[in-house]
């Protein structure tokens, strides 16, 4: 089996390198060899490598930034996968594309369901919607993800600057008010690779059916409490040399953003949990494995 897969260097797509190598033949390529931002391009590569899976792990992801670049964030988050799901339908390729809980408005008082109504409320959470949209219609067999507050070990994300902070900073202040499941990258490749695994068992039984999973680990936590969290378990660890010493939990009111967060991100696993048979774990058992690669490092 061949898999083609997009963003070789994110947080996603650095992990999905590693977890995807036992299915078959992996190619992997980076922004130089893949042009999300000029979505014909990616056309003659895929028809190059003739693949037998594509797992697109680009996205655009600056949040804030994205509310004044939201026709570039569209090119890469909606029209780029659409070229690609049109590959997939032309070649029988099975598409696998991850979207996020910003395709909702936050004002669920539950954990959403994958049969929820979006309604997105930055231009983020637009675009993404409207990759998820564009595959839904495309005729391609696809598997979507929905994940939510995502970190790794590497790259630039929240743990990674909690813990930089902790170090130059007696006090933090943190929101409290918004809440949703703070998932690693390596929990996202490893469930996929599991997922892909059997749903290409099904595509050659002729049972496949495309389909909209949350992906998320167990377990709801707010900013303030992952913040909390991340520094008592670098904590035990000599190299971590944290300074903090306190962190206030304050308001989203308090902390204004060029784009609307939502309050409640919290996506229910159920369906991804009972269609694949995979058990997603708690939060902070995860988080412990990932703070202990950032310093096995």
């Amino acid at each position: 089996m061949k898999i083609l897969l997009f963003g070789k260097n994110g947080q996603v797509g650095w992990e999905l390198n590693r977890s995807l190598q036992p299915l078959g033949e992996v190619i992997a390529l980076g922004r130089y060899e893949a042009d999300f931002s000029n979505p014909e391009s990616l056309r003659d590569t895929v028809r190059n490598i003739k693949p037998d899976v594509i797992v697109n792990a680009v996205a655009y992801t600056a949040v804030d930034k994205a509310e004044d670049e939201e026709k570039h964030a569209m090119r890469i988050n909606s029209d780029a996968p659409g070229v690609l799901a049109e590959e997939a339908f032309r070649s029988g390729a099975l598409l696998v594309h991850y979207s996020t809980d910003y395709v909702f408005d936050g004002e669920k008082s539950s954990p959403y369901i994958e049969t929820d109504k979006p309604n997105p409320i930055n231009a983020y959470g637009r675009t993404k919607l409207g990759g998820e949209r564009t595959l839904q219609s495309s005729g391609c067999d696809y598997l979507i993800f929905r994940t939510s507050w995502v970190y790794a070990s590497r790259g630039s994300n929240f743990l990674l600057t909690i813990l930089k902070l902790a170090k130059e900073r007696d006090e933090l202040s943190v929101v409290a008010d918004q809440v949703g499941s703070p998932t690693s990258a390596r929990l996202i490749a490893d469930a996929t690779s599991l997922s892909v695994h059997s749903a290409i068992r099904e595509k050659k039984s002729g049972i496949f059916s495309s389909g909209l999973y949350h992906l998320t680990s167990s377990g709801y936590s707010s900013w303030h409490g992952f913040s909390e969290e991340i520094v008592k378990t670098a904590d035990i660890f000599q190299d971590a040399d944290l300074n903090l010493k306190n962190i206030k939990a304050i308001s989203a009111v308090d902390y204004p953003t060029p784009a609307k967060r939502p309050m409640n991100s919290c996506l229910s696993t159920t369906r991804i949990e009972k269609k694949y048979n995979i058990c997603l774990p708690d939060w902070r058992d995860v988080l412990r494995l990932c703070v202990e690669e950032v310093y096995d490092h």
